[in-house]
């Protein structure tokens, strides 16, 4: 261990990875909420934080398990979900007043056409101004789950195993109406005004 007049003990959250309090203290001292971006291994949350002296307050969120009540039948992690929960935390944001928000993605990576950047984009669709290059967000096809789709039809073909789609395949999902089915989707996402 290192010893010393120079040597500062790290903070704990940042040894274990879970914050950089540099990129941490200037969104937190910024006047605008915080759109944060967190995927888990199965799920996705997004929420919409406004920073205090005594603490952080949720102004809005959206989980990917809210999606089943839209009827979404895909995946919960996936580029097209985590851009429909955008949408869905973008929506109740411009309901509770909130017009802009600053995007936090913690100590992930920001990288081009990543599923980050599809829920940045879902919650501009919604009307939530969140400062963004537009060279960042994913590609049409993926975000309405075409590449997803092509990819399954020619993986169960080659292989013959459907394991890796085996999720899909239990709700009943046909893989080939991926596109279709998030446009349905979407479209109940925006028609909802009880969000």
């Amino acid at each position: 261990m290192a010893k010393g007049p120079k040597y500062v003990v790290p903070y704990r959250r940042r040894k274990e990875a879970k914050t950089d309090y540099r990129v941490r203290r200037v969104l937190a001292t910024s006047s605008t909420p915080r759109l944060v971006v967190r995927p888990s291994s199965r799920n996705v949350t997004i929420q919409l934080v406004e920073s205090k002296v005594d603490g952080d307050r949720v102004l809005a969120q959206a989980r990917s398990k809210e999606l089943s009540k839209y009827g979404w039948l895909g995946g919960t992690k996936n580029t097209p979900s985590v851009y429909l929960i955008g949408l869905l935390a973008g929506r109740r944001a411009v309901k509770n007043g909130i017009k802009e928000a600053n995007l936090d993605i913690g100590l992930a990576r920001p990288t081009k056409g990543s599923r980050l950047f599809a829920a940045v984009k879902g919650a501009q669709d919604a009307g939530l101004s969140v400062p963004c290059d537009n060279d960042v967000f994913p590609g049409p096809s993926r975000i309405e789950g075409a590449t997803i789709s092509e990819y399954a039809g020619s993986a169960i073909e080659e292989t013959r195993n459907e394991g890796m789609f085996s999720e899909y395949l239990k709700r009943g999902m046909t893989l080939q109406d991926l596109p279709e089915h998030f446009r349905a989707v979407k479209a109940k996402i925006e028609g909802d005004e009880t969000v």
